[in-house]
């Protein structure tokens, strides 16, 4: 599940999820953090990418609502927004990553990582 308010930026991360585990995931998409809240349980994601800067509701928040649900949850951070501040919050809330979205090659080794157990698809959606 990628979950960023920018179609541009859910298009790029979506890419490279592709090309760093060369594998097709199902990609769920979502525009904004109440959708992802709400439709979290009925997709059960392997993983979640979330940006923290969305229009209405932060990332952190839709982040603890989600964890709230689903313990087990494995959500990364992915964001302009590369402060210790953020990184610390992250860590704080027991997200399993922080990625700044410049260095987006950050990601691969978490997402070939034993932690993250990922199934093959070929669906993709959209959720505004």
């Amino acid at each position: 599940m990628i979950v960023d308010d920018h179609a541009e930026m859910r298009q790029t991360i979506k890419n490279f999820v592709i090309l760093a585990t060369g594998k097709m995931h199902q990609i769920i998409e979502y525009e904004t953090g109440e959708r992802a809240m709400l439709e979290y349980e009925s997709h059960q994601p392997d993983f979640v990418l979330m940006d923290i800067e969305l229009q209405s509701i932060s990332g952190f928040t839709v982040s603890e609502e989600i964890l709230k649900k689903d313990p087990d949850a494995k959500i990364i951070l992915v964001s302009s927004y590369n402060t210790p501040g953020f990184r610390r919050k992250a860590e704080e809330l027991g997200l399993l990553a922080f990625v700044a979205k410049d260095k987006l090659s950050d990601l691969q080794p978490i997402l070939n990582s034993k932690k993250l157990n990922t199934n093959t698809g070929v669906q993709h959606e959209t959720f505004n």
